[in-house]
């Protein structure tokens, strides 16, 4: 899942386009132990709901919600790695997690707002009231997803009650949250003493699995072993490689390659290491040479970092181009073109069918968006799950957070994704309703399409 910035985990498939300065522009935010002058102060951002205290030592990181702010409780100084590196950009400034990465505007304060010193309790009523500001100023698409947060926010203090505890609160978020099918929408809390976790978004196929025995993890075994044992890859001796999150091979003049993962390659080394994945890569991208065609298949991807993604992207890239774009919610309207750009390693520019369904999500989503700008590329499968921006995490003092999307991407053409997936152009059934709800029959029968299709160019 995609969680907002983090060198790793902007969007880092999708290079930010610039907006006052080139990339190469930016300074580091803490440079010889010290914050710049000029960047010293408070400032405000442009969306996100973000209020940062620059100081000399380093930032201190608020956050706003209507009428209330409070300081970040985590103990890093940038906890979502999005104030690395900073660039002057008129009145205001630039930051970012990495040159190449999203660009977030802020604005400059006289003060940190007084409501950031607050020292009032965390309620039930409190911790309702930042939520439902949240929600309602930085929702992705309200408006077109019919989501009335005002009645909503009502009809939620409504259930909270006069006199509520945490029980009373989590059921008002339910409340407040009722209906959203959104990935990266996400409540934590505690309750008891006991920690409470509930997710509003979950592919339909993934759902039916976790109610069958065995659950998701018999659903998610069934399809490996559905792979490794397909015409497609068992006879030609198909490899499972990067901590067994890509799985590829050979067989005649076609290819194959399948990543569910954007991330966690190698146990060794952090979640976002790549020198494994990049080791597998150059191994696939030497046997896919020649090859009359390659199947990209992600259609049991669940996302990760996107930095991770457009390394994987960038394989298949010709050229450096726009694959669409992205605006803050609530911020200042001005988009960041995205685009990807080839890789200096091994690459394969052939004919590649791109595989997604459902349950692709996330990195996953993004990493689709940018496939489908190439002209090598055709898009087969089930829309994706339309969870493309980045999560933004609004963690509380008192061990509770929320998270939801702040941004809505649009495709090279300008139509919305967020919120509404990424159709493809070749409609093919992979997780189609009919299936046994632990054995995706729906996907081999979907590769099996593929083959065709490619036997028929």
């Amino acid at each position: 899942m995609k969680i907002l910035a983090g060198a790793a985990l902007i969007a880092g498939l999708l290079v930010a386009a610039p907006v006052a300065a080139a990339q190469a522009d930016f300074h580091p935010v803490v440079e010889a132990g010290s914050v710049p002058k000029p960047l010293q102060g408070v400032w405000k951002s442009r969306g996100y709901g973000w209020v940062v205290l620059f100081e000399a030592g380093g930032p201190s990181l608020y956050h706003l919600a209507g009428d209330d702010c409070w300081r970040d409780p985590r103990p890093e100084a940038d906890p979502d790695g999005v104030l690395k590196l900073w660039r002057p950009g008129g009145a205001a400034i630039e930051t970012a997690g990495e040159p190449d990465g999203t660009v977030y505007r802020f604005d400059r304060l006289k003060a940190l707002p007084a409501a950031c010193s607050n020292t009032r309790p965390w309620t039930p009523q409190r911790r309702l009231a930042v939520v439902a500001d949240t929600f309602a100023a930085y929702y992705p698409l309200s408006d077109e997803r019919g989501l009335d947060w005002t009645a909503r926010r009502r009809e939620a203090f409504v259930a909270l009650g006069p006199a509520p505890d945490d029980a009373a609160l989590w059921k008002a978020l339910g409340v407040l949250l009722r209906g959203i099918d959104d990935a990266h929408v996400a409540l934590d809390g505690v309750i008891g003493g006991q920690p409470r976790t509930r997710r509003f978004g979950e592919a339909a196929a993934v759902m039916r699995a976790k109610a069958a025995p065995g659950g998701e993890a018999a659903w998610g075994r069934a399809w490996r072993a559905q792979v490794l044992a397909a015409p497609l890859l068992g006879s030609s001796g198909g490899r499972e490689a990067a901590g067994g999150r890509i799985l590829w091979g050979r067989k005649g003049e076609v290819g194959y390659l399948a990543v569910t993962a954007m991330g966690g390659f190698d146990p060794r080394a952090g979640d976002d290491d790549t020198a494994l994945l990049d080791a597998t890569l150059d191994e696939a991208m030497a046997a896919f040479a020649g090859a009359e065609a390659v199947i990209l298949d992600v259609s049991d991807n669940r996302g990760g970092y996107d930095v991770i993604a457009r390394r994987i992207a960038a394989r298949f890239a010709d050229r450096r181009r726009v694959i669409g774009s992205k605006v803050a919610v609530g911020g200042d309207g001005a988009a960041q073109p995205l685009f990807v750009a080839p890789s200096e390693r091994a690459r394969y520019l052939g004919p590649v069918w791109l595989l997604t369904s459902q349950v692709t999500v996330s990195a996953g989503e993004t990493f689709s968006l940018s496939m489908r700008a190439l002209p090598n590329v055709r898009h087969a499968g089930e829309a994706t799950r339309g969870a493309l921006s980045d999560q933004l995490q609004k963690p509380l003092p008192d061990g509770w957070r929320f998270a939801l999307p702040a941004e809505v991407h649009r495709e090279a053409g300008g139509a919305v994704v967020e919120g509404r997936g990424i159709a493809p152009q070749v409609p093919i059934p992979v997780f189609p309703l009919g299936d046994p709800p632990i054995d995706p029959q729906g996907h081999a029968r979907a590769l099996g399409r593929l083959l065709e299709l490619i036997g028929g160019r």
